[in-house]
């Protein structure tokens, strides 16, 4: 066959190929000649199909990395202290504008908003920081620790599950305020039954409809791994993901990289799993062969060797009259120097000494440069994973950390609105129907307004200072100027505004009983007080 041009004359080979399917593509990503390419085809998986079959042994070697390798565990670890923290907490903010609009009442005003998120707020606390933790349907944690580990889930395994129990056996006096419990779920649990491929309807063990959007959760009974519960192990339940009225049962959050994606299962490692390992074998390698060369400093080099001298005379008598004379030269000559023994060689014998190889004089430059790897997937700044803030300084500090908070701020939004918003709104709904709550006339029922009525923004661990004076500068700054709040100011220290004020309010008071001049922050603008510094001033010469 004869590929003719424009021309009607058949086109020179170079051109030829240029037409052939693959030879000289437009794009350079889709030669299939090139040396760098020529064996690099990979097929073009669906979303579900990339993942679903591939993920339980993406995560058994994650987890594995993670629980054997301290630079893996350090990333899971700051992210975790910086997206959740402590006290990580929702701060209810009610669409009163919404709800105005939806009623026609006007009485949803933003004073009205202000005591409801103070009312939902302390019932909140008494259920999230129950010391006896019934909150938990396990009653092992606080509802800040359910959401770390639901997080970390997310992190490491690619999704975080949880149950929405209604347990009202454990309400009483002196017991639980509220049925509404936790329950999370270890994500290894969520799978098709029997282990079968996915299908049109079970992808991954999530039911989907014919949009996609999940209406069920295939749920083991049991982890495959517990060898004492075999039986529930092979059985799965189907549970719907909420109630005919909208109240969430099965939460179940994981980051979307694609369209119809149903699954996490690869968590944040997966990109850089390989390179981690390698590294952490070299590691093992460097402090290996150290400990070995910090063991085997010198040895003792005689003149002779055994066998060939043995050999050359035939008889090994003389030579063991000649090892007998070095052993009892040695045996016979300690002279020390306080608790040091100085060594007195038998003649022709010589002390040689091993030179040190390891640690490898480049490995730490490598090292380095390889930690910056995994700082660019993990969005955290290479600082923050390697620990070593020796070589920055406070411009390169603070942009690294504005960088990674950039990253950081978004998986707590994220997380929130996916996992901790839907867990919050289950109890809200309960709290609304237990507890008195300041509600107009005519106001509708929560489940007709679940959205609105459970609106939160979400408040996680302090961002922190590099230069105190500076940042603090820098904040009153754009409050004075308006282009800052002391709301958000405080949010970002994993501050409640309100709860700052209160303070302030009642340390001013109490410096008033006492009797003691009242700071410049504080009496700056109170009629009456006489700041500290003015009381110290001595009086001026007349």
């Amino acid at each position: 066959m004869r590929i003719i041009g424009l021309d009607g004359q058949p086109l020179r080979p170079n051109k030829a190929k240029a037409l052939a399917p693959g030879g000289n593509a437009p794009y350079d990503a889709a030669d299939i000649y090139g040396e760098s390419v020529a064996a690099w085809r990979p097929y073009l998986y669906s979303p579900d199909g990339e993942i679903n079959q591939y993920r339980d042994r993406i995560v058994a070697r994650v987890r594995d990395l993670v629980r054997n390798d301290g630079w893996a565990s350090g990333v899971v670890t700051r992210i975790l202290d910086n997206a959740i923290g402590g006290h990580y907490r929702p701060l209810f903010r009610p669409d009163y504008k919404a709800l105005a609009a939806y009623t026609g009442n006007k009485a949803f005003d933003a004073t009205w908003a202000h005591e409801f998120a103070r009312v939902a707020e302390a019932h909140y606390r008494s259920w999230a920081y129950d010391s006896n933790h019934y909150c938990d349907a396990a009653r092992k944690l606080n509802f800040p620790q359910l959401m770390r580990l639901a997080f970390r889930h997310n992190l490491v395994d690619g999704d975080g599950l949880a149950q929405m129990a209604w347990i009202p056996e454990r309400i009483g006096r002196g017991r639980a305020r509220y049925a509404t419990a936790i329950q999370l779920i270890d994500p290894d649990r969520l799978s098709n039954p029997q282990q079968r491929f996915d299908q049109e309807s079970s992808r991954g063990g999530v039911q989907v409809d014919k949009f996609g959007a999940a209406y069920a959760y295939w749920i083991r009974r049991a982890h495959q791994g517990d060898w004492w519960a075999a039986a529930d192990s092979v059985r799965w339940d189907s549970i719907p993901r909420e109630t005919d009225w909208g109240r969430p049962i099965i939460v179940h959050y994981f980051d979307h990289d694609r369209a119809a994606q149903h699954r996490g299962g690869t968590g944040i490692f997966a990109p850089i799993l390989q390179r981690m390992k390698m590294l952490a074998k070299m590691d093992t390698v460097e402090l290996n062969s150290a400990v070995i060369n910090s063991i085997f400093g010198a040895y003792l080099e005689s003149p002779f060797d055994h066998q060939l001298v043995e050999q050359a005379i035939g008889d090994s008598t003389d030579l063991g009259a000649y090892q007998d004379a070095r052993a009892s030269f040695h045996q016979d000559r300690k002279t020390m120097i306080g608790e040091s023994r100085v060594p007195i060689l038998f003649p022709g014998e010589k002390i040689n000494t091993v030179k040190a190889e390891r640690p490898n004089a480049n490995f730490a430059s490598f090292e380095k440069v390889f930690l910056r790897n995994v700082s660019a997937q993990t969005g955290l700044s290479a600082q923050q994973v390697s620990q070593d803030w020796s070589d920055t300084n406070y411009s390169s500090a603070r942009g690294a950390l504005l960088e990674a908070f950039k990253t950081l701020k978004r998986r707590q939004t994220d997380f929130s609105h996916g996992f901790a918003q839907p867990v919050v709104g289950c109890w809200l709904e309960e709290s609304m129907d237990a507890d008195d709550y300041p509600l107009p006339a005519g106001a509708p029922p929560f489940e007709e307004c679940r959205a609105m009525y459970a609106r939160a923004e979400w408040m996680g661990p302090a961002r922190g200072w590099i230069d105190p004076v500076a940042e603090k500068q820098g904040s009153v700054l754009g409050m004075d100027a308006g282009l800052s709040t002391l709301q958000l100011e405080c949010m970002e220290q994993g501050l409640d505004w309100e709860e700052v004020l209160d303070q302030r309010k009642r340390e001013i008071e109490k410096f008033n009983e006492l009797g003691i001049p009242v700071p410049t922050w504080a009496g700056m603008q109170v009629p009456g007080y006489t700041p500290a510094s003015e009381v110290t001033k001595k009086p001026e010469a007349t």
